[in-house]
């Protein structure tokens, strides 16, 4: 059994909508070029070249407080859930369940969808996005988002966004050969990451549950700049007093950082799986895939994810755990369901 946690879709009825409403055209250029974003029969029939594989679904960029303003991002965020719930009803072999999105740029909305989304449709938990429009998730505006989902017991996804705005250079307008996607989106997903554990989130929230996209990014790599590095936060800055906000806190940084979840979404890259997965540990680790954004447009992530986690040097149990094991447990997903 394999449960690809990360892979991402357009219901129909939103998608049609999204691109009537959203303020830059000509992001949405790709996704026409993609059918399995949208197109479920395409999807299904990628699906059925991986005997026992199933997806959790979640939506696709762009994140919906981009795509529409605070009085109308809570609609959409309304259609995308009932359309993915539709698609779980409808083929809860394939989709076991679904991640809730949020209007994210209007919070008390977001509660209430988040309330709707789960209670009444059965999503598995939220996701969410590095920032919003902007703003770091540690602002406090966005704490009770976080601190409703402990209650719930359930996790959130938290999806990289940084637009190509962000130069690579400050004497630049924007950046550059997808450098804001390459190396963009890890750093942004890193900070984020960094931005939780510092502001005390998880000393507030320590049942807090976030899967981060593509193995955590750059934090396994960096271990020893988050470890040891961090150990001693305050030396390099005159500005702030970092070293009383470091003692402050109730762990050392690199632990925070290990109570991170991540999925194996790596474009089949294996040294970079193994990487990540000396860090978080079999029991933090989640088969993701990122169908349907490969070359193929949905089979060669998948393909290529799954090469990867069978050429590892571990455990049956430990490949259970990332395939599947781990995610029912975190979702609490039915065994008997997906046995069905």
């Amino acid at each position: 059994m394999k449960i690809d946690i990360f892979s991402h879709i357009f219901p129909r009825s939103y998608f049609e909508r999204m691109v009537d409403v959203i303020p830059d055209r000509d992001s949405v250029k790709r996704w026409m070029t993609i059918p399995v974003l949208y197109d479920l029969d395409a999807r299904l029939r990628v699906m059925e070249q991986f005997p026992g594989y199933s997806q959790v679904l979640t939506l696709s960029m762009p994140p919906i407080e981009f795509v529409a303003k605070p009085d109308t991002s809570p609609e959409l965020a309304r259609l995308a859930n009932d359309g993915m719930a539709a698609i779980c009803k409808q083929h809860p072999e394939q989709f076991p369940g679904f991640v809730a999105s949020l209007p994210m740029n209007n919070v008390p909305a977001a509660l209430e969808e988040m309330k709707r989304a789960i209670e009444g449709l059965g999503a598995r938990g939220v996701q969410v996005f590095t920032n919003v429009n902007g703003r770091a998730l540690d602002d406090p505006e966005f704490f009770p988002i976080f601190e409703r989902m402990t209650g719930y017991d359930l996790p959130v996804w938290m999806h990289p966004a940084r637009p190509p705005r962000f130069a690579d250079y400050p004497g630049e307008a924007k950046s550059k050969y997808e450098i804001w996607w390459a190396f963009g989106w890890p750093y942004e997903t890193s900070a984020a990451m960094a931005r939780m554990v510092f502001s005390g989130m998880f000393d507030k929230l320590p049942a807090l549950k976030i899967i981060t996209h593509h193995m955590g990014a750059m934090i396994p790599f960096f271990e020893g700049r988050v470890g040891l590095g961090w150990d001693q936060l305050g030396t390099r800055t005159s500005d702030e007093d970092y070293e009383s906000l470091l003692k402050s806190l109730k762990r050392r940084p690199l632990d925070y950082f290990k109570m991170f979840y991540a999925d194996t979404s790596l474009s089949g890259s294996f040294s970079a799986t193994r990487c990540g997965l000396d860090f978080f540990g079999a029991d933090h680790c989640l088969f993701g895939t990122d169908c349907p954004f490969d070359p193929e447009g949905g089979p060669q992530f998948i393909r290529e994810t799954i090469a990867v986690i069978d050429r590892l040097e571990i455990s049956e149990r430990d490949r259970e755990k990332i395939y599947s094991a781990n995610a029912i447990e975190l979702l609490r997903l039915s065994r008997e369901a997906l046995k069905a």
